[in-house]
């Protein structure tokens, strides 16, 4: 597969070339999915607990705490920026 193309939604429902499992089969478990959605709504509430307490802090003169909680509400936008981006494709989970 070259590196350029697009994957359609039908590679990825029917699994991506050269992943595997290596727990799948054993005990009959089925193959493991991603969890894009709990991950999603993982860092949507980071976000906003986050901002929220970012604000509080630096409201109650806390500044050192509010640039920590702003930077880890900025990984959260990230990271749910590349979920929404992973789902718009078509990645099961």
């Amino acid at each position: 597969m070259t590196r350029g193309r697009r994957r359609s939604r039908s590679e990825y429902e029917r699994g991506l070339e050269d992943h595997h499992d290596p727990t799948a089969g054993l005990a009959g478990a089925p193959p493991a999915r991603s969890a894009l959605t709990l991950r999603a709504v993982l860092a949507a509430f980071g976000l906003v607990f986050c901002g929220v307490a970012a604000g509080l802090s630096f409201a109650a003169g806390l500044t050192g705490l509010g640039w920590v909680l702003a930077v880890l509400a900025a990984v959260a936008l990230v990271d749910l920026g590349v979920v929404v981006n992973r789902k718009r494709r078509g990645e099961p989970g």
